[in-house]
């Protein structure tokens, strides 16, 4: 009997970019993220099952990520680029060649033959990467999770029926591209929002009281979700379950006088309710720290090894190809040395036995503490498996097979786990994240408290058109709250103050969430003049038709937007 599980939760996420630039900044994050990333993951749970391993992922596709890959005009786009890297990599070739530098020209080679692959992998999937999922999902070996609209960073969110909204219209994208509804959730950002008093990030309105993430989430149908380890940590015990299927009321002091019940213990999923009653909602997974930091750390994380390929360094300019490797700590670009793919394999082995024994360790110990059944939950951005990391996918293929064969672990999806061992704790948490200090200054912060102040004006107009204006009788009304509905959707998007607080791509950040905010405003003043005048729409100005068909051209996502997703 095994002593634990191991459930490996990757989040995939990126925000819209599609026709909205290409490079530095756009179109290319989501082609790079395509060939190095999902579907090389694809490849990698095929590789395990043909070397007769049970491969089990859990893997958060965002509704906008799978509104993305799920349009021809991607599609297209994506074909394009493997065109140009292929191209890039023959005239790469050829000059290294010249040049008399044969190995670089070996490198050269083998880019060419990763991206032509990438090309017929892409054919045979019929060019639909939601599908190919969703079929690995059917077939249990992959849990995909949903997660909000955009990615909207909740906590900060100023009305529910916002929250509501994303949460809804998150779950509804799920379901279209992948025919089937979600029933885990990857929480933006691993943001979660208790029960109680709330009060904006900025002088909006004062404290109020509302409800908690888990109980938003939860109301739509979602089953569980993943949070910060420090937020179990931070836990009060409220309830415990009993053998009648009862729960029993706990005091605070339960999880500190007994953490031999796994109170408090990221191996122990828990159901959450902030609201003090004893009805679970959605349970709550927490991830694992030590063991993340293994890959995570700059410092001792293995992708930093110098065997591996350095990501920075590229030849040329513009969508230049990588040919060299880490080298070592501290070494600047210029100075970095060629990369050998021969030297790697042994390298990405002797690191995927390391995890697997450290994962192995931790559920001993909280066996050894509790005399329990623990899971280890690792959750990592997925992009960092491919792209940020080139042998990331050899590493996860090497975990997988290393831990199918080990009785004492047993591989597990989030919603396998929880199905086969269902917590038996109930605990309110503290707010936080992820981010930096585990709490929401990433995404509130001076530098971005004038992004907030235009976010809640737009949702407390929104508000105010949906309530007042009588869209339920006119298609026309109808049509242009659904058009501001999905610019508010995008203008939300958390990634908009993460780059800007990060100082990554400012420029593009703040120019994405001012157009989506502009247009918002445009089509919720022409919504307004319409419910002044019945006979509006046919006397648009030529800028403000343009304006229309700007913000459809752009922005051509969600296309069935349900305005009753704003209802509380």
């Amino acid at each position: 009997m095994a002593v634990g599980s191991f459930c490996l939760v990757l989040h995939g996420h990126l925000p819209y970019v599609l026709r909205h630039g290409v490079w530095p900044h756009g179109e290319d994050w989501l082609y790079e993220a395509a060939a190095e990333t999902y579907l090389p993951l694809l490849s990698t749970i095929d590789e395990c099952r043909f070397l007769k391993g049970s491969p089990r992922l859990t893997i958060g596709l965002t509704p906008i990520l799978l509104e993305q890959l799920a349009q021809e005009y991607f599609k297209h786009g994506f074909e394009r680029y493997l065109e140009d890297r292929i191209r890039r990599a023959r005239a790469d070739q050829a000059e290294f060649k010249k040049r008399g530098e044969a190995h670089l020209a070996y490198l050269a080679a083998r880019w060419q033959e990763f991206y032509e692959k990438l090309g017929r992998q892409f054919a045979d999937l019929g060019r639909d990467i939601p599908k190919a999922y969703a079929a690995r999902a059917a077939e249990g070996a992959v849990e995909v999770l949903t997660s909000t609209a955009t990615h909207a960073y909740t906590p900060l969110l100023l009305e529910d029926s916002s929250v509501r909204a994303q949460v809804r219209a998150g779950i509804a994208s799920s379901a279209a591209h992948l025919g089937f509804r979600p029933r885990g959730m990857w929480l933006p950002e691993n943001g979660y929002r208790p029960s109680g008093h709330w009060t904006p990030p900025i002088n909006w309105g004062g404290a109020r009281i509302r409800p908690g993430i888990e109980h938003l989430v939860a109301d739509e149908g979602v089953t569980h979700f993943f949070v910060e380890h420090h937020l179990i940590e931070q836990s009060r015990s409220e309830y415990q379950a009993s053998g009648d299927g009862h729960w029993h009321k706990v005091t605070w002091d339960e999880a500190p006088n007994h953490p031999e019940r796994g109170w408090r213990s990221v191996h122990e999923p828990a159901f959450v309710n902030s609201d003090g009653t004893a009805v679970p909602r959605a349970a709550a997974l927490a991830r694992d720290p030590q063991i993340c930091e293994q890959v995570w750390s700059g410092a001792c994380g293995y992708p930093a090894n110098g065997a591996y390929l350095e990501f920075h360094k590229k030849h040329g300019e513009k969508r230049g190809l990588r040919y060299w490797k880490i080298t070592a700590t501290g070494v600047d670009l210029g100075g970095k040395d060629p990369y050998y793919p021969d030297d790697v394999s042994g390298r990405v082995y002797e690191h995927a036995q390391h995890f697997c024994r450290q994962v192995k360790e931790r559920l001993w110990e909280h066996r050894r503490r509790t005399g329990r059944h623990g899971v280890v939950t690792a959750c990592f951005d997925a992009e960092l498996f491919g792209h940020w990391w080139s042998e990331g996918p050899q590493f996860l293929r090497d975990v997988m097979l290393t831990l199918n064969a080990d009785p004492d672990v047993d591989l597990v999806t989030a919603q396998g786990f929880l199905e086969s061992h269902p917590p038996d704790k109930l605990v309110s948490m503290p707010a936080g994240s992820w981010g930096e200090g585990g709490d929401h200054r990433v995404w509130a912060n001076d530098k971005t408290s004038w992004m907030w102040e235009m976010e809640y004006r737009c949702e407390m107009l929104f508000g105010k058109l949906t309530f007042s204006l009588p869209w339920q009788k006119r298609r026309d009304l109808r049509e242009m709250l659904q058009k501001a509905g999905r610019e508010l959707l995008l203008l939300q998007a958390s990634d908009w103050p993460f780059v800007i607080t990060r100082g990554q791509a400012v420029d593009y950040g703040i120019k994405r969430f001012t157009q989506h905010v502009s247009r918002f405003e445009c089509l919720t003043d022409i919504a307004e003049k319409l419910g002044s005048d019945s006979e509006y729409l046919g006397k648009l100005s030529e800028v403000e038709q343009f304006e229309v068909r700007d913000a459809d051209v752009h922005d051509a996502v969600f296309p069935k937007i349900d305005l009753a997703w704003w209802n509380a």
